[in-house]
């Protein structure tokens, strides 16, 4: 069934090499507003890949449009789509240019003028009213649109990709949410200017088809309504989903279902009446991909998430060599439009820096956990013999065992230790040893020993760690109350997983809202609505003091205000304790200070590549 999936695709006289498109994101590697040679060598990986069809990150049409920091602007994208051609055309991926302008969901804080926008509603982020647009504003964006895809058209790019998506301003002249009368006209109007450029290139469109607010905004009905007017002039759609208030971005993480947009994708196929549509919406597994178009619900499948975990994807699914690298849908590094303006980086495929070392022929690593692991392959992939001592009965860590409350986090323990078995990695499991092993151990050893529990800073007569609870410990019947002081993901996610078992479940913080660590994955309003939607009480504000004969003591941190609660058991997602290793040792992953999946998987890689020299 890949054979679909991988097999070439005509869009208006172009070929792409495969049906898997590499979608426009925000990635933060422009230098200014430009395209930089990151951008070049990170567009030419997926080509290489095999990728069918490749969008570029979006870039404002008009100097009014800034929406972060590093946000390209067309005006200034030439020279970098003509040398992401150079680097790419080899490879036979058609490449389209992103283009768009954020309307009123842009910034103002980097161009320090107003926003536009079709009518006075403000940002709901934000709250900030932008300038209600008349006639030469809508010229200027049309002329905007236009002078940028002659940019991309002189550059060499097959092509442009219109954003019409849940943060365009062009979605906002569409919805009633953000423009009474709904009005496709600017979107009309610039469609028909590009289209009067490109002649006969490709002019694609990224379409909002369901704003997924109750009561209003785009519906399904609306955007076929939208796509009938539209597909005279276009000659690819890809469907997307969400808004200004829907509670999901059209990007959301672990908690969504994989392939959401399914249903609609084939519905609104109908309406496009022969114009090549686009599926998205977290696919990332290719049978479910293959499956989708070999159903028919669409021509080709957004895979970019899937993509940045495993740049060679298309071609790794046609040799079958190994299997690709899975993606978490976990937007913990991939999602990178925020205010510390990281680089667009992979849980499972991070980026390491140069680093210089010696080479060993064997390597002992202590923990197998994914530190451990992905150091294993790393350093197996190089050509050295490689032993991994682990204490448990098994192999995967703390994410191993977080999975039993987001299920996709065993994806990338099991892919490495099938990768490690392949490379001939020996895994030894139950060693209680390891200390004196290493001690008489004539090589380098890397140490991936992880976290022990922290202990707890109150007085609590019933307390069970998040870890130990996700592994099976019996908990006491009664109310289980959540105390979450830093507001990870943990909290939330250990929270539903008690209350799908009918728990009666709360949960405390210290932060105005639950999960505040959410906000960066994109998940900080769902996962509330969640819990609220779930009946999972939220004590905000507040710190847990005590637990004793089956109540809890709550204080509010700002009045202290004391609210006692009924408890039988405290679950605890205090982070833990870093397990003491030999001074000097090679440590890496939570034995050098307990953090998430994308620090351990980085150092285990950066710790193999120093082995390797």
């Amino acid at each position: 069934m890949r054979t679909v999936l991988t097999g070439s695709f005509t869009i208006a006289g172009h070929t792409a090499p495969s049906r898997v498109m590499f979608g426009p994101h925000e990635t933060n590697l422009c230098v200014g507003r430009a395209l930089s040679p990151a951008h070049v060598d990170y567009y030419a990986a997926r080509a290489r890949g095999g990728a069918g069809v490749i969008v570029t990150e979006v870039a404002s049409v008009h100097p009014s449009d800034w929406p972060y920091e590093r946000a390209p602007l067309a005006a200034d994208c030439f020279l970098g789509w003509q040398a992401i051609v150079a680097a790419c055309r080899p490879h036979g991926a058609i490449l389209l240019a992103g283009l768009g302008h954020t309307g009123l969901q842009g910034s103002s804080a980097y161009s320090q003028s107003v926003l536009w926008g079709p009518a006075s509603v403000p940002d709901p982020a934000t709250r900030e009213l932008p300038m209600v647009m008349g006639p030469a504003e809508v010229e200027a964006l049309v002329g905007g649109f236009a002078a940028a895809a002659r940019l991309a058209a002189d550059s060499g790019m097959a092509g442009v990709e219109i954003d019409v998506g849940p943060r365009s301003l062009l979605r906002q002249f569409l919805s009633d949410l953000t423009n009474t009368p709904a009005d496709p006209g600017p979107l009309l109007a610039v469609l028909r200017a590009v289209r009067a450029v490109l002649g006969g290139g490709i002019l694609a469109l990224r379409l909002t088809c369901d704003e997924m607010a109750s009561w209003g905004g785009i519906t399904p009905s609306s955007a076929a309504e939208t796509i009938r007017l539209v597909a005279p002039l276009v000659d690819l759609l890809t469907v997307v989903r969400g808004g200004l208030m829907s509670v999901d971005d059209y990007r959301p993480g672990m908690a969504a279902e994989p392939g959401f947009n399914r249903d609609l994708c084939r519905q609104l196929r109908i309406a496009a009446d022969g114009v090549p549509v686009v599926l998205q919406g977290s696919i990332v597994d290719p049978a479910m991909a293959a499956a989708a178009l070999a159903a028919g619900t669409a021509d080709l499948v957004e895979m970019t998430r899937a993509q940045i975990a495993e740049p060679d994807l298309v071609a790794v699914l046609r040799s079958g060599s190994r299997a690709p690298r899975p993606c978490l849908l976990c937007n913990q590094a991939c999602l990178v439009r925020d205010v510390r303006n990281p680089l667009v980086d992979c849980v499972v495929n991070p980026r390491v820096r140069a680093v210089v070392g010696t080479a060993a022929q064997e390597v002992l690593v202590i923990g197998a956990g994914v530190a451990g692991l992905e150091a294993a392959r790393v350093l197996a992939a190089g050509g050295v013999q490689v032993t991994v001592l682990e204490r448990q009965d098994r192999v995967g860590g703390m994410l191993l065992t977080a999975a039993a409350s987001r299920p996709r986090l065993a994806l990338l323990p099991d892919w490495l230790l099938a990768r490690c078995r392949d490379l001939g990695v020996r895994i030894e499991l139950g060693v209680l040893d390891s200390a004196q092993r290493a001690k008489n151990f004539d090589g380098p050893v890397i140490w991936a020993t992880g976290s022990t529990a922290r202990p707890v800073g109150f007085p609590c007569d019933s307390v069970l760690t998040a870890a130990e609870v996700l592994a099976g410990a019996p908990l006491p019947s009664g109310p289980v109350l959540v105390n979450d002081p830093i507001g990870g993901p943990e909290g939330v996610a250990v929270a539903e997983w008690l209350k799908a078992q009918d728990r009666e479940v709360a949960i405390v913080t210290p932060d105005p809202v639950v999960g505040v660590g959410l906000a960066r994955a994109g998940d900080l309003v769902g996962a509330n609505v969640r819990l609220q939607r779930a009946g999972i009480t939220r004590h905000v504000y507040a710190e847990l003091r005590s637990v004793t004969g089956g109540f809890a003591v709550i204080e509010d941190r700002h009045t202290k205000a004391v609210t006692t609660v009924s408890c039988a058991v405290v679950v605890d997602c205090t982070p833990g304790l870093p397990l003491e290793v030999s001074a000097g040792q090679n440590r890496v992953g939570d034995c050098v200070a307990p953090r998430t999946a994308l620090e351990a998987v980085r150092e285990g890689r950066q710790a193999a590549a120093a082995v390797l020299g």
